[in-house]
């Protein structure tokens, strides 16, 4: 299963060439942080609606008539601390294919129930928000990786050069804890992945997409 990363927390999987984008973002709600996200696809999934993840009209859908190879399973989360008072709600996915399960975010602000947690444990990977403010911290999505232990962990919503927010945290905030604590972290010299079932157990860091 390939993983590309187009940047901020737009992912795109690809099965058997079937590829599924999940929350593509309007170019001018990043700033200049990534180029503009202008994909073609099978399929397109949204997280929540704000236009940093709910760009459909970026993607465009082809109708190849292939199956779906992806199982996904929704987990509907809080995208704040305050039970989605202030932000929403969020949803979190589960997609299962080629025996392997991986699982996005999205801009998850609290954690997971206790039945969550154990649909996300045994995951290949995970995309995991951890620039904070409008997500989980850096911290706490630490935490949320030693209780979940998937074998690829992969932080999205971050600070980047150019990103009109500068509030949000680095990426370094969040692996540097790994770090510190002798973790594996693998700065890839390209935006994308291929997941199998040998990929060792690893921090992710992509290269910016171009």
């Amino acid at each position: 299963m390939d993983i590309i990363w187009h940047g901020h927390s737009c992912f795109e999987l690809v099965s058997g060439g079937y590829s599924a984008v999940i929350d593509p973002f309007q170019d001018t709600s990043v700033g200049t942080a990534y180029p503009h996200v202008r994909l073609t696809a099978d399929a397109v999934y949204i997280s929540h609606e704000d236009r940093d993840h709910n760009f459909r009209e970026g993607v465009t859908l082809r109708n190849t008539g292939k199956a779906n190879p992806f199982a996904v399973t929704e987990l509907e989360t809080y995208h704040d601390i305050m039970r989605g008072r202030l932000r929403g709600m969020n949803t979190v996915r589960i997609f299962a294919a080629e025996g392997m399960r991986v699982a996005h975010l999205g801009d998850l602000g609290a954690k997971p129930t206790p039945e969550q947690m154990q649909q996300l444990q045994g995951l290949d990977a995970m995309m995991i928000p951890v620039g904070g403010i409008y997500t989980i911290e850096p911290d706490t999505a630490y935490y949320l990786c030693e209780q979940l232990q998937p074998r690829v962990i992969i932080p999205m919503h971050f600070q980047a050069p150019g990103h009109s927010n500068h509030r949000l945290r680095a990426p370094e905030d969040f692996t540097g804890i790994f770090e510190g604590n002798g973790a594996n972290v693998q700065r890839y010299n390209a935006n994308r992945m291929t997941l199998t079932p040998d990929t060792p157990a690893q921090v992710v860091i992509f290269r910016r997409p171009e």
